[in-house]
């Protein structure tokens, strides 16, 4: 595994990947983050998908844990530890959100699987989560954009991979993912009621779109 993979900006100007251990990559995913939020002011929803039941697939659990100690102000995190979205209660969490927040700006979290090369990259997508694609489950989709971790391999078994992943690299992308996600919180500014705004430093001064 490689861990010092430099990071790759794809072909497709709407993805991005890092290795989780490159130092760049709060800043810069942070930046490309905050170029996609829309101008008007919206409600935040952090969705992070996956079960506490497998060590793989409890990213998304273990990102929601993490980013809801740090208390963020203007962003609504579903899934955790304690509370985890997953296959069966997916399209529940679904309705839930579109019912309780008013047009929300969805960011998904999960985890997947890739080549060994891969193994420890973050990827940020521009449009939805497609959960479940690991294991060939047919699950809606979620988000306006997406973050998704390489914990393993793919190509076989991929259910017995995800359950003898390593701990300490999910737990490790899992904070850095939730770093990532509480800069983009700290960005962002209440104008009036909960929806929130991209708050822009010019010259010492922040401007709100």
């Amino acid at each position: 595994m490689n861990l010092k993979k430099q990071y790759v900006i794809e072909k497709d100007p709407e993805n991005m990947r890092f290795c989780y251990t490159d130092s760049r990559l709060t800043k810069l995913m942070s930046k490309q983050i905050i170029s996609w939020l829309p101008n008007l002011p919206k409600e935040y929803v952090v969705i992070c998908i996956g079960t506490d039941r497998s060590t793989g697939d409890s990213l998304g659990p273990l990102t929601g844990a993490y980013l809801q100690d740090y208390h963020p102000k203007h962003i609504t995190v579903y899934g955790s530890l304690h509370e985890p979205v997953h296959a069966t209660n997916l399209e529940s969490y679904i309705q839930l959100i579109h019912n309780k927040h008013r047009n929300p700006f969805i960011i998904g979290v999960d985890a997947c699987l890739g080549k060994s090369t891969s193994v420890g990259n973050i990827i940020l997508g521009k449009g939805a989560l497609k959960p479940g694609a690991a294991l060939n489950k047919s699950l809606p989709p979620i988000g306006d954009i997406h973050l998704t971790g390489v914990v393993n391999i793919s190509g076989f078994m991929e259910f017995s991979i995800l359950q003898n992943t390593r701990l300490s690299l999910v737990v490790d992308m899992a904070k850095q993912l939730a770093s990532l996600l509480m800069m983009i919180d700290e960005r962002l500014q209440h104008c009036i009621t909960p929806p929130s705004v991209v708050a822009h430093a010019i010259d010492g001064e922040k401007k709100i779109h």
